[in-house]
């Protein structure tokens, strides 16, 4: 088994030999899509509102020339940053006037880890790593107003994007490599005309039910990789869309039902 880098974190194989969080969100919305993302049929937009987030990831990380030199569509034709990426700038910089964030940030960069959970080999990399102290995820985001979802309701944007879920999959994966079952941060920040800041502690018990909800399903996940289990299409994500066939003509009443 080869070690994972920062240059194969996401490669094919590693994303078929390990479960992450961002790939176990991905079978929740869609297991069609995820699994067609993971074997290389399928690649997911990606959009600005990610790419300022990764901006402002890879400064922290210490390799934002490095990102630069591989993202040209940051640059308008003259070289200049575009305004998306300026507002990065202006996160940044705000961020960095505030001791308590930069201390939480100031932790080791990009660690990642492995283990084990329900038998299935899953990985993790934390951007800011306190050894014996905490863990801290650094969070870009559009406000800190509250979510809804469908057939959940309001949500904290925590929960809404499933960061509680990395939480507790980052504490168990940090708690067999370490023995030490250490506390969960988000360091965030918004993307508003005046830049918003925040640390939020994820309290125990919904890391505890979020690891229990991972531990359900997990297995699943890894089946439908192995081809153990077929996907089930969700029907109305890009992949649905692009890869749908028609078989008859529908009447009116699903729509009404729908």
């Amino acid at each position: 088994m080869k070690q994972l880098t920062n240059e194969n974190y996401f490669s094919l194989e590693n994303q078929m030999m390990y479960m992450g969080v961002s790939q176990f969100k991905a079978f929740e919305k869609c297991e069609a899509a995820a699994l067609a993302e993971i074997t290389g049929n399928f690649e997911r937009e990606r959009t600005t509102a990610l790419l300022v987030g990764s901006y402002v990831d890879a400064h922290f990380e210490g390799s934002l020339d490095v990102f630069k030199a591989k993202n040209p569509q940051l640059f308008k034709k003259n070289g200049e940053l575009k305004s998306e990426y300026i507002k990065a700038e202006e996160i940044i910089s705000r961020v960095e006037r505030d001791p308590l964030f930069m201390y939480y940030m100031n932790g080791e960069k990009q660690v990642i880890m492995t283990g084990k959970i329900e038998g299935v080999p899953v990985k993790i990399k934390i951007d800011s790593y306190h050894p014996e102290k905490m863990i801290v995820d650094l969070k870009i985001m559009k406000d800190f107003q509250p979510i809804y979802i469908e057939e959940k309701g309001r949500m904290s944007w925590i929960e809404a994007w499933g960061y509680d879920l990395q939480g507790a999959v980052y504490q168990e994966i940090v708690r067999q490599n370490t023995g030490l079952k250490l506390p969960f941060y988000i360091a965030a920040a918004t993307k508003e005309k005046e830049p918003d800041l925040d640390l939020f502690e994820i309290p125990q018990p919904y890391l505890d039910v979020e690891l229990g909800r991972f531990k359900e399903n997990i297995q699943r996940y890894d089946g439908i990789k192995n081809k153990i289990f077929e996907p089930e299409r969700c029907g109305h994500c890009d992949y649905c869309k692009a890869t749908k066939v028609l078989t008859a003509p529908k009447s009116l009443e699903v729509l009404n039902y729908e």
